[in-house]
């Protein structure tokens, strides 16, 4: 894990460099270092007013002194393995009749009701969020069932919808222009500004996509 400055009171964790190398792929140190850094700013053992996890980083904004907080930081090390057991679990219901089902029915060599008893039976997790307000980018896949997107992207994808590209599955919040593949949708709602915390899925959080 490499510390980078980032401005006058912010730190990057980047997560893709590993100094010794170690087993955990990107995405589960990103996780290590999340929980990690929650865990210690609620104790009181760290102050910044904002740690946002990304693919590969964690950006830690609002940091008193990033010098001492850099020092520290070097002699933490989290715990990936456990740092989510207890997270909360969203039960997401989803009407699976995406027309790109069988698209992805054929990237994975199977026919569409195999694919949804393996989204329905995957526990994503929320790695980070982006793209628009209440976008979360849902990690669970196997590496080998990764969908590219597609050629070029729709004008418009309805909110609700449920899709994949890449290693992620995600539920656009609202509508939106999108080249995700869409296998279905679902009626609930994920980001609300008057709600608190406006979005429902936040990272480190467990989705299962229920099968409605």
């Amino acid at each position: 894990m490499r510390i980078r400055p980032v401005g006058a009171h912010a730190l990057l964790l980047d997560c893709a460099a590993s100094s010794p190398p170690d087993t955990l792929d990107v995405a589960a140190r990103v996780e290590g270092w999340r929980a990690e850094l929650w865990r210690r700013r609620e104790r009181g053992e760290l102050i910044a007013v904002e740690i946002v996890p990304a693919a590969t980083t964690v950006l830690l904004d609002g940091v008193p002194d990033p010098t001492a907080t850099a020092a520290l930081l070097a002699g933490w090390t989290p715990t990936p393995a456990t740092t989510t057991a207890a997270a909360p679990t969203v039960e997401v219901p989803v009407t699976y009749d995406g027309e790109d089902l069988p698209t992805v029915a054929d990237h994975w060599d199977v026919d569409v009701p195999t694919v949804v008893e393996r989204l329905a039976g995957t526990s994503f997790r929320v790695a980070f969020c982006g793209f628009a307000p209440g976008f979360a980018y849902l990690t669970g896949l196997p590496a080998e069932l990764a969908v590219p997107r597609l050629p070029s992207p729709r004008p418009r994808v309805p909110a609700g919808s449920v899709a994949l590209a890449g290693p992620y599955a995600g539920i656009y919040p609202s509508a939106s222009p999108g080249g995700w593949l869409l296998v279905g949708r679902t009626t609930v709602t994920l980001f609300d500004v008057t709600a608190d915390p406006p979005a429902r899925l936040g990272p480190g959080t467990r989705v299962r996509l229920a099968p409605a």
